[in-house]
Order: C-alpha cells, then sequence, then structure tokens
C-alpha cells in the first residue's frame, strides 16, 4: 500500500500556473525563467499558506529543468523529478527557526565554493528568513549580495518587518497577497470532484472564510470535514472546527437590539456550558458587527464579505434595526470587553454577560459612545413629536414577573335616563359593521421602509382598517398630505400590500385619513416623558 500523503501536499502546484491567486508573481517569474534574467537573491513576503515555499520549489525546478516550458517545469526530466522527490543535493531547504546561529550561515558559505554536483544551479530556500539572529544577518549580507554565478538564494517570511533593510535592498521583493474566496473555493471544488467529497456550495465558502485567504489551512480543513465521511456542508464544518453557527451570533445580537436579557444571558450560558471558548466567540460576535458595519455603509457589500445568502439577508434585517451610533456603541464595549477578557482569563463570562448588558441599554454607561447613542434616539423622538407622532417606549424584556394591578374604573356621577321610543315609532335600520383592523398593517409598514427608508418615517404611529379591498390609512396630518399628492408613494403602498393580500394592485383602493387626536398637549407631555426616561 503506498503511503498516503495529506491533501495539501498531494495537491500542491507543481507548476506556476497552477499556483491560485498570485497571478501578478507567478508571471514575473515565468519571464525571467524563460528568458535567463535570473536574480541571485529572491524575498518572498506574505501570510502563511499563500504559496511562498510553493513558488520557492517550482523556481527552484524551473531554473534547472532540462526542457522548460514557457517558464514553467516540465516536471518529467530528472532534475525536476528529483528536486520533486526532495532527493536533489543541489536544492537545500532551511529552516531559519532552527538554523538561525552565524555557525550555520559559515557553514552555507563554505557549500557556496563549491560548484553545483549534477544540477545547473545550487537553490538555497530559507524559510522564516526573520528567524535568524543579527549576527547571522551580518554573516550573510556579503555573501548574498555577491554569490557565485550558479547560487541562487530564495528567502521566505511571514514578518517581512523583522528583516533588515540590509537584507531587504540584496534582494528581489516578491509580496504574496491573501488568496481570494472566490480562488479557494474554486480549488476546494476542484479537490473535491478529483477525491470524491461530497462538498456543498455554503460548506466550501465557509472553509474558505475560516482559513482567511490561506490556501494550506483551506485545503487542511476540508481533509478533516471530509473525516465525516458525509455531504460537507456549513453545519458540518462549523461542527468540525468547533466554532458556533453565524446565525447563533445573529440571534445574540437580535436579543441585544430588542432588549431580552433572558436570551443574551442564554446564549453566553450555552456557550460556555457547550465548553465553548468565550474568546472565540466574543471575536465572531466583532466580526458579525463589522459586517454589520459594511452593509449599512455601501451598497457594494456583497463583493466585500465572505457570507452564504442566508447569512447576508440576515445582516440586512440587523442593519435596519441599528443607528450609527448604536452601533459604534456596541463595538467600542465589545473592543473593551475583549482586551478584558485576554487579561482576565477566569472572568470571562462576568466580562460578557456585563457588557452585553450595557449594549442592550445606553443608560448603564458614561461614554461619549453611549452618551451619542441617547442623544440620537432623543432626536429622533423629538423629529417625531414635532410632527404628532407618538413613539412609544421601547420595551425591556425580562424574566421578573411583575404584578398587574387590576384596573380601577370612575364610577359615573349621575346616571342618565334613557326615554323610551314610542310604540308606534320606527324601527331604526341595523348599521352595517365597522370596518375591520388590518392586522398586516406593521408588515406592510416594514415592507415598504425595505423599498423606500423615507416613507417609514411618515407611517410612523399610524394604523389602518380594511373593508374589503378599501383600505382606510390614518396617519399624521402633515404625511398624510403629502401622501396624498404623490402618486408614486401611493403606487409603492397599492403595490406592497398587494403583494402580502396575494391580490392585483389595481383592485387595491386606498383612503388617507389625517389623524387629528394627536394634540400639541399630548405630545408635549410625551416629550416630557422622554426627557425624564433618557435622564437629561
Amino acid at each position: 500500500m503506498a503511503d498516503y500523503k495529506a491533501l495539501y501536499r498531494k495537491w500542491r502546484p507543481a507548476h506556476f500556473d497552477d499556483v491560485s491567486g498570485q497571478n501578478a508573481i507567478t508571471d514575473i517569474l515565468k519571464y525571467e525563467v524563460r528568458e535567463g534574467k535570473l536574480s541571485h537573491a529572491y524575498l518572498f513576503c506574505g501570510s502563511r499558506g499563500t504559496g511562498k515555499t510553493t513558488c520557492a520549489k517550482i523556481l527552484a525546478k524551473a531554473v534547472n529543468c532540462e526542457n522548460p516550458e514557457n517558464g514553467n517545469p516540465c516536471c518529467k526530466c530528472e532534475a525536476c523529478l528529483s528536486i520533486e522527490r526532495g532527493v536533489a543535493t543541489d536544492v537545500i531547504e532551511m529552516d531559519a527557526a532552527s538554523n538561525n546561529g552565524v555557525d550555520n550561515v559559515r557553514d552555507m558559505k563554505d557549500e557556496i565554493a563549491f560548484t553545483p554536483a549534477v544540477l545547473k544551479y545550487r537553490v538555497y530556500i530559507i524559510d522564516e528568513v526573520h528567524m535568524m539572529s543579527a549576527s547571522a544577518f551580518n554573516a550573510l549580507l556579503k555573501t548574498l549580495e555577491e554569490p557565485p554565478a550558479y547560487v541562487i538564494f530564495i528567502l521566505a517570511t511571514t514578518e517581512f518587518h523583522k528583516l533588515p533593510t540590509t537584507i531587504v535592498s540584496r534582494c528581489q521583493r516578491f509580496d504574496f497577497k491573501r488568496i481570494s474566496s472566490e480562488n479557494i473555493v474554486a480549488r476546494l471544488n476542484l479537490i473535491a470532484e478529483n477525491e470524491g467529497i461530497d462538498l456543498t456550495e455554503d460548506g466550501a465558502r465557509v472553509i474558505a472564510r475560516i482559513a482567511r485567504g490561506g490556501m494550506r489551512d483551506a485545503v487542511s480543513l476540508l481533509e478533516l470535514c471530509a473525516g465525516a465521511r458525509r455531504k460537507i456542508d456549513a453545519e458540518l464544518v462549523f461542527e468540525t472546527v468547533g466554532s458556533g453557527n453565524r446565525d447563533s451570533v445573529y440571534k445574540l445580537i437580535n436579543s441585544v437590539i430588542e432588549r431580552d436579557y433572558g436570551a443574551v444571558y442564554s446564549a453566553v450560558d450555552e456557550v460556555v456550558m457547550n465548553s465553548g471558548d468565550l474568546s472565540v466567540f466574543w471575536q465572531e460576535l466583532i466580526e458579525s458587527y463589522r459586517d454589520i458595519m459594511v452593509v449599512k455603509n455601501t451598497l457594494r457589500a456583497r463583493e466585500y464579505l465572505d457570507l452564504t445568502e442566508l447569512e447576508y439577508t440576515a445582516l440586512k434585517e440587523l442593519s435596519a434595526k441599528l443607528t450609527p451610533a448604536r452601533l459604534a456603541y456596541h463595538i467600542s464595549l465589545m473592543e473593551s470587553a475583549l482586551a478584558d477578557m485576554q487579561r482576565a482569563f477566569n472572568s470571562k463570562r462576568a466580562i460578557a454577560e456585563i457588557a452585553l448588558t450595557r449594549m442592550c441599554d445606553a443608560r448603564t454607561s458614561q461614554s461619549a459612545e453611549a452618551l451619542a447613542e441617547r442623544v440620537e434616539e432623543l432626536e429622533r423622538k423629538i423629529s417625531m413629536f414635532s410632527l404628532g407622532v407618538s413613539t412609544p417606549a421601547p420595551e425591556i424584556k425580562t424574566d421578573v414577573a411583575v404584578p398587574e394591578e387590576p384596573i380601577k374604573t370612575a364610577e359615573p356621577k349621575e346616571e342618565i335616563k334613557q326615554k323610551a321610543a314610542p310604540a308606534n315609532a320606527k324601527s331604526e335600520p341595523v348599521q352595517k359593521s365597522a370596518p375591520t383592523s388590518y392586522g398586516a398593517w406593521g408588515r406592510v409598514t416594514e415592507r415598504i421602509g425595505e423599498l423606500k427608508p423615507s416613507l417609514s418615517v411618515q407611517f410612523k404611529g399610524s394604523a389602518a382598517t380594511k373593508d374589503g379591498n378599501k383600505f382606510v390609512i390614518k396617519m399624521n396630518s402633515f404625511f398624510a398630505g403629502t401622501l396624498a399628492r404623490n402618486e408614486r408613494d401611493l403606487a409603492i403602498v397599492r403595490a406592497v400590500i398587494a403583494e402580502i393580500e396575494g391580490t392585483d394592485k389595481e383592485s387595491v383602493a386606498l383612503d388617507i385619513i389625517p389623524n387629528t387626536q394627536t394634540s400639541d398637549n399630548s405630545a408635549r407631555g410625551e416629550l416630557e416623558r422622554t426627557f425624564s426616561e433618557n435622564n437629561f
């Protein structure tokens, strides 16, 4: 039985054309090999799993290949096969993390004096070169600047900022970027198809998101999930890596927005009881808020987010419920809580619950962000009151039972006696029942707000009744007059009602009635209540 190879090794690219997401780099390397314009030293920089060592090995094969094909190695000649098997004595791979002393550099300098034994070039691939000591860098300088014509250095590092400028200036530098999710998903689908792995589109996208631009991490995670011997979907990936599904994070955010304290504490308890790491869960929460911020601030959010269609839809709904000030307030609290969790390992649960409680109600914090949210909420209520629209106080959901007091009804001061009708009097005709209240009006206003946000403000505090296909809308007098004169907005209202009712919009009749019950005195009273609630 042949030795098993891990998928990331089995599917390591053998040509420059197979490298995913680094076309700008591979095109230059192919040109230099094809034209014979090779540099004496290369510096490959970038995060892990982006193709640095892979490109270094391909370059070592290409410069020694007996029959190169347009800058790519043929992978058939003896030189290519020996390098691929790792038995070529003229291609030396060094790990600077364990060979970082000046003595190692001196031994390398002694070897350089000898010409290659078999191949055309002696290639030194030094991985994690930033781990070398200062004395080792100094010993390498002269050799790196003027090596023999048959020696090529390829340095790879994940921490470019730790390299001395004297080393960087002697190398041809290439920056390897993180691989896009689209390239990772395409590669995963190719591997899954050839290996007989059942991989769904959502599963591939979640793997790509968790890999954070690293192809090796993505392929390794694919292999790990394949061990379950069943379809690899998003749920299986989350179960395999031990992180929670984004749905649980979105539910927690919605509970915070709705001030549902019971659901908030239950979400934290679920993470703890399932032996989850609160720091990891908290980072996912912060990333979700980042996604909400992107959705709220640009119409091209889909291009910047690695999300499934269901996750993107859920984010749009959450972003509509969060104002900019409240979003900034929540983010500031989460950043502070994450720093506290990293310092106090045994108090993560308490830190998380305290932060989430403060996120539910800005009145529990005296920070500038909390004050900005309270001012924003107050400004919104003042603008509504000035237009005669009453805004109810936000509902706070708790598990504490509040006893209900009996409603006291005022006794009539004097009984009003009704006169008996004459015997020969004609009976009055039976009046028709009043139109029934339209129960789906809330869904209508919500849908109108999605189509045209400016209209949602006009329908604050409005109500509607239904009588057959006739809908009577009672709303603020100012907005009632504006809406009645705007045929385009009326068409939107008719279309939404027809959509929800499942009927033709031409059959929907509208009657706009100004709301004359809201007086200046009631608005003033509501305004005073708002000031007292916000502690102003």
